[in-house]
Order: structure tokens, then sequence, then C-alpha cells
């Protein structure tokens, strides 16, 4: 008897859900599209996982580079790090030791296959962004292999971005007042181009606009405010735990920065698929829009 009136009641509740989901759908259409494209993407996974691929393998490329790269290439990468993050103190000396070292004790280290080992390695990381890139858009698995190229072609990118930090930042020498937009408008093209790039086009470049525009606010955001938290975290990590506490601080902004890029990425997309937009800016359907049991 107790298990037989269960089985009613449970089927009303879901019954119910579903009933209350829909309402919701029509009174507040965009706020739940967010919530199931959140749920779908898998948020908070995505990001995690996206924050260390970047810890263990795009880390230990910027060590190959401090190795191999000439000495001015080295110092302007060194500048820009410095500059993303406000290092001071054991924080930016422990950086000199990394990206100027006094001998060649850390090419010997690395080697050439091991360098182009932890180069392969770090496409991890381009990897983990195509598939968040994929499940934004709702781009199935099947049928769309993409080119290998492009995860080197997007490491590059972020490489070559990342070392023009310092100077971007600093408004080519004019000031940070200059400097702020010179980021944001960076920003933009650097992750308009790598949805473009990871989804083998895919999806056109009007549409994308919007996450990039988003994606490069929040990130910016971020950056500003890592110059504020970051010294001191780092310098006090250091000082208390060592090496150690030095990696679990820069984890964790890792992971915030990160799970900020997801979910921007995410709302992006959901927001160019919304009518007021896609005919405007040519989107693909949404999955519940080509899916004619939902209408």
């Amino acid at each position: 008897m107790p298990t037989s009136a269960r089985v009613p009641s449970v089927g009303r509740m879901v019954a119910w859900a579903k009933s209350a989901h829909r309402r919701a759908e029509k009174r507040f259409p965009v706020v739940t599209h967010l919530a199931d494209r959140m749920v779908s993407v898998n948020i908070f996974d995505s990001g995690t996982r996206l924050a260390a691929q970047c810890f263990l393998t795009a880390v230990p490329l910027l060590f190959v580079v401090a190795a191999y790269a000439p000495s001015s290439v080295r110092r302007q990468l060194a500048e820009s790090v410095r500059a993303v993050f406000g290092l001071t103190g054991p924080a930016n000396a422990e950086l000199v030791k990394v990206f100027e070292p006094t001998s060649g004790n850390l090419r010997e280290a690395t080697g050439i296959v091991g360098g182009l080992m932890v180069l392969l390695s770090a496409t991890a990381v381009s990897r983990a962004m195509q598939r968040l890139c994929k499940r934004a858009w709702e781009i199935p698995r099947a049928g769309t292999r993409i080119a290998p190229w492009r995860w080197l072609a997007w490491l590059a990118l972020w490489l070559g971005v990342l070392v023009l930090q310092g100077p971007v930042r600093d408004g080519f020498g004019v000031g940070v007042w200059l400097g702020v937009p010179f980021t944001l408008l960076t920003q933009v093209g650097l992750w308009w181009w790598t949805q473009h790039l990871l989804l083998g086009g895919l999806v056109g470049w009007k549409p994308l606009l919007p996450g990039a525009v988003l994606t490069a606010i929040v990130l910016t955001v971020l950056a500003m405010t890592a110059r504020l938290y970051m010294p001191r975290a780092l310098n006090r990590a250091l000082a208390e735990y060592g090496a150690a506490g030095s990696v679990f601080v820069l984890l964790s902004w890792l992971i915030v920065v990160c799970v900020a890029g997801a979910v921007s990425i995410s709302v992006g997309a959901v927001v160019a698929q919304e009518p007021f937009l896609a005919h405007r800016l040519g989107s693909p359907p949404s999955s519940r829009d080509r899916d004619p049991r939902t209408r």
C-alpha cells in the first residue's frame, strides 16, 4: 500500500515540475533558456576542468618558452605576467628566476623532446576550450570533426596575446587610461576569434560577437581586480607555505577565471539565439527550436 501510493505521488510531482517549467518558459524565456544551457554545459565542471588543464599543461608551456625563447621575448613575457598579476616582492623574485635564468639549466632540464611533449600536451587546453564552445552552442559531437591544427593555432594566439599584455595594459606607454580600453578590445578580438577557430566555422562570425563582448568585459574586470588581490595572496602564501601555497592561490584564481569565461560564453550563445537577436545575427537555432516536440 505505501509503495503503490508513492508511485502516483511521484508521477504527479514530475508532471507538476514539467508544467511549472513550461509556464516559466513562457513568462521568462531568456531566464529559463539560460538555466537550461548552464545545466547542459555543466558550467562548474567545464570551468574547473579547463582551469586544471591550464595549470597542468599551459603553465609548463610557459617554462618551455622561457627556456628556448630569445632573451628579449623572455623579458617581455616576464613583464607581461608581472603586469597581469601586479607581482611584487617574493612573488616577483620567483618570476624572475623562471623567466630570466642566469644559466642554461632550465633548457637542459627541459630538453627538445620534453619541450615537444609539453607543447603537444598543452593542446589539452585547446581541446577543453573547444568542448566548452561546442556545448555552449549545442553542437553535437557526431559529424563535427574539427582539424587538430586549430588547437596549435589557438595556443600560438594565446601565447602571442600573453606576451603583449604588458604593453597593452600600459597603453603602449601612454598610461592605464588608454590601456584599459586597449585590453578590452584585445579581449574581444581574442574571444571572438577563439570561438570561430575552435568551432571550425560551424557558427558564423556575427552570432559569436555577443559572447566575445561579454567574455571580454568579465575577464577584463577580473584582470583589473587580480592586481589588487594576487600580489598580497601570493606573497603571503610564499611566506607561510612556500611554493605549495602559491600553487593553491594560482589554481584558485584560474578556477574563478575559467568558470567566469565558461558562463560568459554560454550566456552569449543563449542571447545570440534569442528571437530579438537571432534574425539580425543569423544565429543557428537552439536545440529546443530544432526539436518539434518542444514547440
